[in-house]
């Protein structure tokens, strides 16, 4: 099963636990603070997704199988969840309400659409792989080195995350190889037949080009309860430019 990092809820109501799915080379503890906070009322469970944190290296990374994933953590916590997910995590957490939306009460989609997207995250791996580890001991030469090839502090400090520099030598909790070759599976998007009716919330970044306009159709056509809000002056990464605001609108969906 995924590695999980469990957020027990502070004063308990009964509430169905609150499953948090991270984007491409993210983790659970990029959602610390959010969990954290959500957790008010419910068990929050952040998961490490497959090849990436603590969880198992495989030989696959689709859509199905890691909708399989999340499905098994929430049958660990009582078999019927709420469900957020980022971006990849987003579009594993659509394709398991689409497949077994039984498993599902609530669905929020943070700034993903599903849909198949043309570009390519693999500039980042080249980044990662290029950054020269040999003596590595602190987080800040780790940053000063990736500067070389990561312009944006934000982005660094994200991928740093991932960086096990506890290791000997230190290494990348991303199976970085796999990754790069699923890469078109990742910015695709499986066939999909199915519907999910449950309440649903496409959360945005009103800076952010993920989800257009024109997909609009398509999502309604896939989850007909499907509601859309924008938090203003974030682009894709929402969740860590405005927390407050994310959490807060966040909250207010899965207690309505």
């Amino acid at each position: 099963m995924l590695a999980t990092i469990h957020h027990p809820a502070t004063q308990p109501t009964g509430d169905l636990p609150l499953v948090i799915a991270h984007g491409l080379y993210g983790s659970a503890r990029n959602w610390g603070v959010i969990a954290r906070r959500l957790a008010d009322r419910r068990d929050v469970i952040a998961v490490d997704m497959r090849n990436h944190g603590a969880s198992g290296w495989t030989d696959s990374h689709s859509y199905p199988d890691m909708a399989a994933d999340l499905a098994e953590v929430i049958a660990a916590h009582g078999g019927r969840a709420d469900l957020l997910g980022h971006s990849m995590g987003g579009k594993a957490a659509m394709w398991l309400a689409l497949t077994k939306p039984e498993v599902l009460r609530k669905l929020v989609v943070a700034d993903i659409a599903p849909v198949a997207y043309s570009h390519d995250q693999t500039q980042h791996i080249h980044a990662m792989r290029g950054l020269d580890l040999h003596g590595l001991t602190t987080r800040g030469e780790a940053d000063r080195r990736l500067s070389e090839t990561v312009d944006e502090a934000s982005l660094r400090a994200f991928f740093l995350q991932s960086l096990d520099l506890k290791a000997q030598p230190p290494r990348w909790r991303l199976n970085l190889d796999l990754l790069q070759a699923e890469m078109s599976k990742i910015v695709g998007w499986p066939e999909a037949t199915g519907q999910f009716a449950g309440p649903t919330l496409f959360l945005t970044g009103a800076d952010s080009p993920y989800v257009r306009p024109e997909h609009r159709d398509t999502i309604r056509g896939l989850f007909p309860a499907a509601r859309f809000a924008r938090i203003p002056g974030t682009g894709h990464w929402l969740h860590a430019e405005k927390p407050r605001e994310f959490e807060e609108t966040v909250r207010v969906f899965l207690n309505a």
